[in-house]
């Protein structure tokens, strides 16, 4: 059985003519699913024999709520879902005056072993297909009964670990017979996988591309993210200017402050002369301290004497408003946490 939501448009005409059906019936298929209807009994204009054989090749990929956590401090909620083979993933929803926004899980777990993420702990189990990262949306705006119109690739995984998927996901989450979400609203975030943030320009979608930096130097840089031992920040920093060159567009740095290790006055000024010319955002980010490594936030005032220091410097920076640190809203904190405490996972 294969989850329909692997398919996009033309893909689902294909096999709906190779099974004998008129390809008509592949968009009244199509239309039914992208407005919440995840079940092929449901749909009222499919004729019966088209029914069982939808039925008999395919499921509707729609995740089972495990848990849902709402943050007392503003509207964000968490959920973790498991999917149909039983694995957990988790994604967030914010609402915003603007709109909601949600951020989605690209892989069950991840192998990058950044030190300041709960999602990497015990590894990679396996990467989301397309179908997969479209149901996290699809679900959650079932959930809220409200529209999402904001995706950031952020939860847990590397998403240019899973670049074909995810670039199949981009497609349907974008089309207007799919999700209908605007690529100027979808957020892809990269601990710095350098030729796939190549490819990716070579690709010239108009998403935005947000590089996981977290250091101004190799020397530091190699303390928590072990990527740093295959590119070097010279080689990143070239992939962005790529990047740039071929799409014109802003590229956003997240930088995670780390309490005596990466928040200095100095590494403000480091990071300043690294990103100077650049068509480039800062996003400072506290970091989320999570109880298996021993990295600290930065203080209130460090944060902000950064922002200071890359603001003299003519680097347009904010500090990451934060949502739901009531909830362990981080990514890869609620499904490690529910593991342990269910003991579903031993020795994770």
């Amino acid at each position: 059985m294969e989850n329909i939501l692997d398919l996009n448009l033309i893909e689902l005409k294909q096999w709906m003519k190779s099974n004998g059906e008129p390809e008509f019936r592949a968009k009244q298929v199509w239309d039914f699913i992208y407005k919440g209807t995840f079940k092929f009994e449901n749909m009222n204009n499919i004729p019966q024999t088209v029914k069982a054989k939808l039925q008999n090749n395919f499921y509707i990929g729609m995740p089972e709520l495990i848990e849902e956590y709402s943050s007392k401090q503003n509207d964000t909620r968490k959920y973790l879902f498991s999917l149909n083979d039983g694995n957990l993933i988790e994604c967030v929803v914010m609402k915003y005056k603007h709109g909601n926004s949600i951020c989605i899980s690209s892989q069950v777990g991840c192998r990058m072993g950044c030190k300041f993420c709960a999602s990497t702990i015990g590894g990679m189990v396996r990467n989301l297909t397309n179908g997969e990262m479209l149901s996290q949306i699809m679900k959650s705006q079932n959930l809220i009964g409200e529209r999402i119109s904001n995706v950031v690739l952020m939860g847990s995984g590397e998403p240019f670990d899973n670049f074909e998927n995810v670039m199949k996901f981009l497609d349907i989450v974008n089309s207007e017979d799919g999700l209908n979400i605007g690529q100027r609203h979808i957020t892809i975030s990269t601990c710095g996988i350098v030729p796939k943030i190549k490819e990716f320009a070579d690709a010239n979608v108009q998403t935005t591309l947000a590089i996981s930096l977290h250091a101004p130097t190799d020397e530091t840089r190699v303390k928590t993210m072990p990527i740093a031992n295959k590119y070097s920040i010279a080689e990143v920093i070239d992939a962005c200017k790529y990047y740039i060159s071929k799409t014109n567009r802003r590229i956003t740095f997240e930088y995670a402050l780390v309490k005596g290790l990466n928040d200095s006055r100095e590494d403000a000024e480091k990071l300043s002369l690294l990103l100077k010319g650049m068509l480039c955002h800062v996003n400072l980010i506290p970091v989320n301290e999570i109880k298996e490594n021993e990295l600290k936030r930065s203080s209130n005032d460090d944060v902000a004497e950064f922002m200071k220091v890359l603001e003299a410097n003519n680097i347009l920076a904010t500090i990451r408003r934060e949502m739901g640190l009531d909830i362990n809203a981080a990514c890869g904190q609620l499904r490690r946490s529910y593991i342990k405490e269910k003991n579903l996972n031993k020795g994770v």
